[in-house]
């Protein structure tokens, strides 16, 4: 996946054959945060301008502007899987927040 970052908010980026331009879309916003240019540089130009717009429109506005992330995460997972974790962050001496936090980012930096 391609993906650019930009004042803490990242874009999936793709590449429309039929049009000829690249497309972008912020990701894990609830809003809709777009974009679309015809060079890579156009592209980056486009990102950042669609960001500042979308928290300069918030802030006109006054509203809270949906933030990329909180750090919260809610997970549902079966008792088995919910015992098995707690008794390999105990062996491992931490918490089961750590433990989870810890696993969570070797997948995402091995992904």
């Amino acid at each position: 996946m391609n993906t650019m970052t930009y004042r803490g908010y990242t874009a999936r980026v793709e590449f429309d054959e039929r049009d000829d331009i690249f497309i972008g879309r912020v990701l894990g916003a609830r809003d809709t945060i777009s974009f679309h240019a015809d060079t890579v540089a156009g592209l980056k130009l486009e990102f950042r301008r669609s960001v500042d717009d979308y928290l300069a429109y918030c802030e006109e506005k006054g509203l809270s502007p949906d933030k990329p992330v909180s750090g919260k995460l809610m997970l549902r997972v079966s008792p088995q899987i919910h015992a098995a974790a707690l008794v390999a962050a105990q062996s491992a001496g931490k918490s089961l927040n750590q433990w989870a936090s810890e696993a969570l980012e070797a997948a995402v930096v091995s992904a």
